[in-house]
Order: C-alpha cells, then structure tokens, then sequence
C-alpha cells in the first residue's frame, strides 16, 4: 500500500526482454538509494506497484508482465526516462496523500498545461472503461502521485477532469515534464470505486 508521495525520483537505465515471453526487465539507478530496501519489496514506480528482482547499490531490476505493460505506460519507457518511485508504507508512517494501491486502472491523456500564476493547470482525458470513476474534489493518482481533481467535465466526447499543481509538486515529480499528449497512469480512488461496485450490484440484484 502506498500514499502517493513521491519520495524519489529515478533514471530508467535499461529496458531489456528477459526471456520469458513479453516479459521486460526494467533497470532503474536511484541516487541516494532506497534504505531498508530488500529483494521481493514492492515499489510504486509511476504509479504501479512492482517487485524488487536485484539490488546493486542503488541499482534495482524489476520485472513487468505483458498485463501490466498492457495497462501502464511502462511498455512505452526507454532508457534515460525518469520515473517517480515511492516506497510502500509502513506501519506507524503518515498517510500523507490518500490510499494507494499502485494498481494502475487505465492509461490517461493530457490535453492541457495551463499556467496560472505561479501553479499549472492540467487537464486529462479519462479512458472509456474509467468514465464515472472521478468526483470534484475526490483523490486521484496520477504518475503515482496523490492529487485533488479540480472539475469533472465533458469535452470533444471525453470525460476530463482539472488538476491544479502547485511548484513544489512540479519540482519533486515529473509532472513538471510533461506535455500536452504525453500519457500517464491513473489510478482511482479505491474507495468511491468499492462504493460505486456494491452500489451496482446492489441495483443489480
């Protein structure tokens, strides 16, 4: 489980086939390195949930399965890319943004980056199967990173919502990288998506 607090920022090293079919083993340098990190650890990177395979220092390998590279933006990564990476949350720390599973629910599209005084506003297209799935001020992940969604709207036919981002977020995320087209991982508030599932099959009964 995570928070989407973005504690460090990686440098995609490699992306090589292991062997086994459609599967990608990803090489990520983090500097510093990650303390108390050990093999089978699970790491959020851009917001999906991996495991540890090798450490080198601050070196780490992880392996992603063509399910994920299907439903994340990893399969798209080369080598010199920079990732977001968060740390599972432990016991007794602070739940600083919202409950994260760092299960990546579909692949969004910026539309916009507006500035707005010293903050930006993004605008992001939500896939068809995620349509309902974000409220006004509810929480939502983005790149692995924890935010408050603005507006809920149509446009052009798709359902978008807002983000405001304030500096400090653009600076320590790679958010402040991104540009209009550019894709990124969502992934929903796990809450209202349970609420919204039993209110279905409730309905359905």
């Amino acid at each position: 489980m995570f928070t989407g607090i973005v504690t460090h920022r990686g440098r995609l090293e490699a992306v090589e086939p292991t062997g086994a079919e459609g599967v990608l083993r990803l090489a990520i340098v983090v500097d510093p390195a990650l303390e108390g990190l050990a093999i089978g650890d699970s790491v959020a990177i851009d917001g999906c949930c991996l495991t540890v395979t090798t450490i080198d220092g601050g070196r780490l390998t992880f392996d992603a399965i063509p399910e994920t590279l299907r439903k994340t933006t990893l399969g798209r990564f080369s080598a010199g890319d920079l990732v977001n990476i968060e740390c599972p949350l432990r016991t007794g720390d602070a739940l600083g943004g919202h409950i994260v599973q760092g299960h990546v629910d579909g692949v969004g599209t910026l539309r916009a980056i507006e500035a707005q005084g010293e903050d930006i506003r993004m605008v992001v297209a939500v896939p068809e199967p995620l349509r309902g799935d974000t409220l006004p001020k509810g929480s939502v992940t983005v790149d692995g990173v924890s935010l408050t969604v603005g507006e809920v709207f149509e446009e052009d036919g798709e359902e978008r919502f807002s983000l405001y981002l304030i500096p400090h977020t653009l600076a320590v995320t790679g958010l402040g990288t991104k540009a209009v087209g550019d894709s990124v991982n969502l992934e929903m508030d796990v809450m209202g998506r349970w609420v919204r599932h039993h209110l279905e099959r409730l309905q359905g009964a």
